[in-house]
């Protein structure tokens, strides 16, 4: 990494590192390293846990009158691979990374390698300038996600919700199809897509089948207009679609 391009990312994430090569660490992705220990990898394992951390301790404090399982909801939900990705893109870290010819090759990138730069990011905060300059770079970030998670009081299984609708006001129960599989072993994608008596809904990409299943529910969703995206960025589900 150049002087330039990590002058431009430390402009765009508001910290300046004291060592420049956690930096270029935390941007380095596993097909380009010589090997999985000189990639990104135990950094993105150490910020998660920090990431985690932070959030938890400004939900602690902000709301002292919430149970152990209202914290929890809100913690997974501000931590979650799709909340990080958004922050990530946000910053602009996506367009930084630095990653193997295959991978640039690929296409469309998944959203998970920007989750798992800022994870990695923070991570290297973490080690060059200690918990308060990670705690001072994340919290900002995720003030505002933490607050509506906590007024919506919980998050939504989106498909359960794909399968409440479908099977009392179409007839049909979602069936999930796998149509694409990409990477290697360690950081497998997979892109899935719904179907509901024959009709086939947009696909989407998940770093676990899981998280596949839930987007692609998402986007069955909001085709069949059942939630819709808020002007702040919150998705709000129709109640009266879904009964």
């Amino acid at each position: 990494m150049d002087d330039q391009t990590r002058e431009t990312v430390e402009s765009a994430i508001g910290y300046r590192f004291r060592d420049p090569s956690l930096l270029e660490l935390a941007l380095t992705h596993a097909s380009t390293a010589e090997s999985r220990v000189n990639s990104n990898e135990r950094m993105e394992f150490l910020g998660d846990a920090v990431l985690g951390l932070i959030t938890v301790d400004l939900t602690f404090r902000r709301y002292p009158a919430l149970l152990e399982g209202d914290m929890t909801k809100i913690k997974s939900h501000a931590v979650s691979r799709e909340t990080c990705a958004k922050i990530a893109e946000n910053l602009g870290l996506d367009g930084y990374l630095i990653l193997g010819k295959g991978m640039l090759n690929s296409g469309v990138l998944p959203s998970s390698l920007a989750a798992a730069a800022l994870e990695a990011l923070i991570g290297a905060i973490y080690l060059d300038g200690g918990f308060d300059a990670a705690a001072n770079f994340v919290r900002p970030l995720v003030e505002d996600i933490v607050e509506r998670a906590a007024q919506s009081g919980h998050q939504q299984n989106f498909k359960s919700v794909l399968q409440q609708h479908s099977q009392q006001s179409m007839g049909f129960t979602p069936a999930y199809r796998i149509l694409d599989e990409k990477g290697p072993d360690h950081a497998k994608c997979f892109k899935i897509c719904v179907e509901i008596g024959g009709r086939r809904f947009e696909p989407a990409w998940g770093q676990t089948k899981k998280k596949a299943e839930q987007d692609a529910a998402l986007q069955a969703l909001r085709e069949l207009g059942i939630v819709k995206e808020a002007a702040n960025g919150d998705l709000i589900v129709d109640a009266a679609e879904v009964k």
